[in-house]
């Protein structure tokens, strides 16, 4: 089985961005018993514009398939990680762990935290996110209700700011 690369994805790898992200979204919405989640509503020309728009956009690729990609917003100095998905099939393998420290390298030097979110009640997620140093400063609800946990991590090449 080939390795895992991860680089900046192009306009041209929306389609299979989106497909992965719906069928990895699919397990939160079943967990929150909500078809709509904004990942699964999100619609292609979105994903189009987040690609062609100032955000960091990374693409996990085994081999020639899309694997998994992530999205980071730098706002003032913040970066703001989103839409993190691994394919189904890829999730316990180190996909989502290589593509969040790959976006946060991608960051570094820029900001001098990162923030995201994830279901209250996503325990994998929030595993993942605390073994990468991320912690939880405050829960809120999101549009549809749904409880989320938001996680900040200071950045390493600005952690005395």
């Amino acid at each position: 089985m080939p390795d895992v690369t991860i680089a900046p994805a192009v306009v041209a790898d929306a389609g299979e961005i989106l497909t992965v992200q719906r069928a990895a979204y699919l397990v939160e919405a079943q967990r929150y018993r909500d078809l709509f989640l904004p990942p699964l509503t999100e619609t292609l020309d979105e994903v189009r514009a987040a690609l062609a728009g100032p955000d960091v956009v990374l693409a996990a690729r085994r081999g020639a398939r899309l694997v998994g990609s992530v999205r980071a917003r730098i706002d003032g100095d913040t970066a703001h990680v989103g839409r993190l998905s691994v394919a189904p099939d890829q999730q316990g393998h180190g996909v989502g762990g290589r593509l969040l420290a790959a976006v946060e390298q991608a960051c570094t030097g820029r900001v001098a935290r990162f923030a995201l979110f994830t279901g209250a009640e996503s325990a994998e997620n929030l595993g993942l996110y605390a073994r990468r140093g991320y912690r939880v400063v405050t829960h809120r609800p999101d549009e549809n209700g749904n409880r989320l946990a938001v996680l900040e991590k200071l950045s390493p090449a600005r952690s005395d700011a």
